[in-house]
């Protein structure tokens, strides 16, 4: 069994876990990991605990968004009960 929970979006950043090579090599100006929506991370508030998580299946969320999680990946949007 699995267990998803949801939290509200505090903040966003880009986290860079790689090393960016210099000189020639590799990516140029604006083709480094930071750049790559799949290594954004989300602060996300679980009822006053906060915990990072990964954004890399929702380039789409944004800062205030309810998003699912499981195992510290956001998975889904989540609609508030209106």
């Amino acid at each position: 069994m699995c267990l998803a929970v949801s939290g509200r979006i505090l903040s966003i950043t880009q986290a860079i876990t790689q090393a960016v090579p210099t000189g020639g090599e590799g990516p140029g100006p604006g083709g480094g990991p930071g750049d790559d929506p799949l290594w954004r991370q989300a602060e996300v508030d679980f009822g006053g605990v906060r915990q990072t998580v990964s954004l890399a299946c929702l380039p789409e969320a944004r800062v205030g968004d309810r998003v699912l999680v499981h195992v510290g990946l956001a998975l889904s949007l989540v609609e508030d009960d209106s």
